[in-house]
């Protein structure tokens, strides 16, 4: 296979962010395909046993096995480093894959993490349940607070974890304040970035170390398959990341790879446009409901925050309809055009209820200490005609009396 690598893969980072999710990364076999071809294999063969061994010792360039590397995986993890400004990336079979792997390949017992209290459910439950099982210690803090991640800091601080925008309070964290307080503590920072993708928000450029995504959402877009990814700098992908998720297995499988790599094609496009449409639901949603969370309108408390670090603020916000849990079921219930669904960064328009499904696994206190009340309910707006979204929400809204 051609690869871009070398003096190509320079000219491929100078290419415009349009171009490079088009062309980055790309292999291409003897046949000269136009699009990139998926290699459904878990094995390789070898000329000779000499050239396995050579391999297996580093000595050869050569796939060995796919759970370590496959070519239409390298593709995608070439293409997203590239798009991100980093220097390398790995792919992992979920989102989840890849936030723990991030954090365990680089953490051990008797270490701590400062963590953002607005987090994914399970991302908080990593750091509620699973690291200090491991003799990790955790903090958690509003993400929010400057002062808070300083004076939280130990002798014994490894990493600072954050979301931001945050699943699903739409808190924003001052990216360049919070790195650069890391940096100059000597401490790692892994962003979860799903939320904006490296569209929208690239973090390295404020200083973040590592930045990991559930590539399930925007990047593929289209509610088909589950990956993650890890980018950093290639000493923490090869030397630290690399050895932990070669042993651990949590492998993208070719096809879900192959099914991202061409999502990235869209990527700029669709989030624009759902970024567009979604300031237009919100300003209507701002007039009928009790209170609204999206940093892309004037409203949102750290809105000038979020546009100074953000293109635009995405598709996702969360709305307060008061009341209880009753009354936000009824709402979703309502709903005729727009899908109750606990996925995001789909095409579609999808809505839920975070209290009873992305974070019904917190404590009721660390819910209503980040903000996921009863009466929350979070939307992902998709591609339709923003109209037509207006009008479903709007029947649906008088249904219930608001």
């Amino acid at each position: 296979m051609k690869r871009n690598t070398g003096k190509n893969r320079e000219i491929t980072r100078n290419w415009r962010p349009a171009t490079q999710a088009i062309r980055s990364g790309t292999q291409r076999t003897e046949f000269g395909e136009t699009s990139e071809a998926l290699f459904l294999t878990s094995g390789y063969t070898y000329d000779c046993a000499e050239d396995a061994a050579a391999r297996f010792a580093g000595e050869q360039d050569g796939m060995t096995y796919s759970r370590l590397q496959n070519p239409t995986v390298q593709m995608l993890e070439e293409r997203i480093a590239i798009m991100e400004g980093a220097e390398a990336c790995r792919a992992t079979a979920s989102g989840m894959a890849a936030m723990t792997a991030a954090l365990l390949c680089q953490l051990e017992t008797g270490d701590h993490i400062v963590a953002s209290r607005a987090l994914f459910g399970s991302c908080r439950w990593l750091a509620d349940s699973l690291l200090p099982k491991f003799g990790i210690e955790t903090t958690v803090i509003d993400g929010r607070d400057l002062d808070a991640w300083e004076q939280a800091i130990r002798p014994n601080t490894k990493v600072f974890f954050f979301e931001t925008p945050a699943n699903p309070t739409m808190d924003v964290i001052d990216l360049g304040a919070v790195c650069g307080l890391a940096k100059s503590k000597g401490i790692t920072t892994v962003v979860d970035n799903a939320f904006a993708t490296n569209v929208l928000q690239r973090p390295m450029e404020f200083g973040a170390d590592i930045v990991a995504y559930s590539a399930t959402k925007m990047m593929d877009g289209q509610g088909r398959v589950l990956a993650g990814a890890v980018c950093g700098s290639e000493e923490f992908i090869e030397d630290t990341l690399l050895a932990f998720t070669r042993n651990t297995g949590p492998t993208i499988s070719p096809f879900n790879a192959w099914v991202v790599h061409k999502g990235l094609e869209t990527l700029s496009l669709r989030i624009h446009k759902q970024s567009g449409n979604a300031v237009e639901v919100g300003k209507f949603l701002e007039q009928r409901v009790e209170k609204i969370l999206y940093p892309g309108l004037p409203s949102h408390p750290q809105h000038n925050l979020a546009m100074s670090q953000m293109d635009a603020a995405g598709p996702i916000f969360s709305l307060y309809v008061g009341g209880g849990r009753k009354e936000a079921h009824a709402l979703l219930n309502a709903l005729e055009l727009i899908d109750i669904s606990n996925n995001i960064g789909d095409s579609r328009s999808l809505m839920c209820h975070p209290a009873s499904t992305t974070h019904y696994g917190l404590a009721e206190e660390s819910r209503i200490e980040a903000g996921i009340t009863e009466d929350m309910l979070r939307i992902n707006i998709g591609l339709e005609d923003p109209i037509d979204l207006i009008e479903d929400l709007d029947q649906a809204l008088s249904s219930v009396g608001l």
